[in-house]
């Protein structure tokens, strides 16, 4: 998973999603990383600068310097800590049905379809500019993807047990690209059918119909 202006975790975001972690009041450091996230994704990282999103955030481009060292310390900044929530938030899911397989499947379908939906630009950024990053945020992230992929995969592995780890992978990583389609979806469809839909199709695409 690696796993328009759109939102930066707004309105809802990671931490809001996982309920053992208390949401934390917006900083201007906050704001500043979802104007960044959402000119990237709209733009691409080589088509913004500093000066770009100073203007946006109103501020001027060297005064950003007192929050980040440059674009790429905002790119960082905001892939991170979403792949740091995904993980924690996926593990507290687990471990709230540890007797019920199917009914963890569907927590952990229902916390990623809803992340997906409040964060289609970060989604983007994943998908375009991850590799962008320096090689240590990067395989940090990366570490973080595969754990929060593996939590998938014992879930799968235990409700199928017909499955291999190797296959329960490739259905997990299938699931991620139906919820993080979300970036390419239209506004035509109201956000609870979207995430109606996005939920079957997923739940289906794992266990079948």
């Amino acid at each position: 998973m690696r796993v328009l202006t759109f939102g930066y975790a707004d309105p809802v975001t990671v931490e809001q999603q996982t309920s053992s972690v208390p949401a934390r009041r917006r900083t201007r450091r906050d704001e500043i990383i979802e104007i960044a996230v959402g000119l990237f994704a709209a733009r691409g990282y080589h088509g913004v600068s500093m000066d770009d999103i100073g203007s946006a955030a109103g501020v001027t481009g060297p005064a950003l310097y007192h929050h980040f060292a440059g674009k790429e310390a905002m790119l960082v900044a905001a892939l991170i800590p979403v792949s740091e929530g995904l993980l924690e938030g996926g593990r507290a899911r687990v471990a709230t049905h540890p007797d019920d397989a199917r009914a963890a499947l569907e927590s952990l379908i229902d916390f990623h379809v809803e992340f997906a939906l409040a964060n289609p630009a970060v989604i983007a950024l994943h998908l375009h500019e991850l590799d962008r990053l320096p090689e240590e945020p990067r395989r940090q992230i990366r570490r973080l993807q595969r754990l929060y992929v593996e939590e998938w995969v014992n879930v799968l592995t235990n409700l199928r047990p017909e499955l291999v780890a190797g296959e329960a992978r490739v259905l997990a990583h299938a699931a991620f690209g139906l919820m993080n389609s979300t970036p390419f979806l239209g506004g035509e469809v109201e956000r609870e059918r979207r995430a109606a839909l996005l939920r079957e199709a997923t739940l289906a695409a794992l266990v079948g119909p």
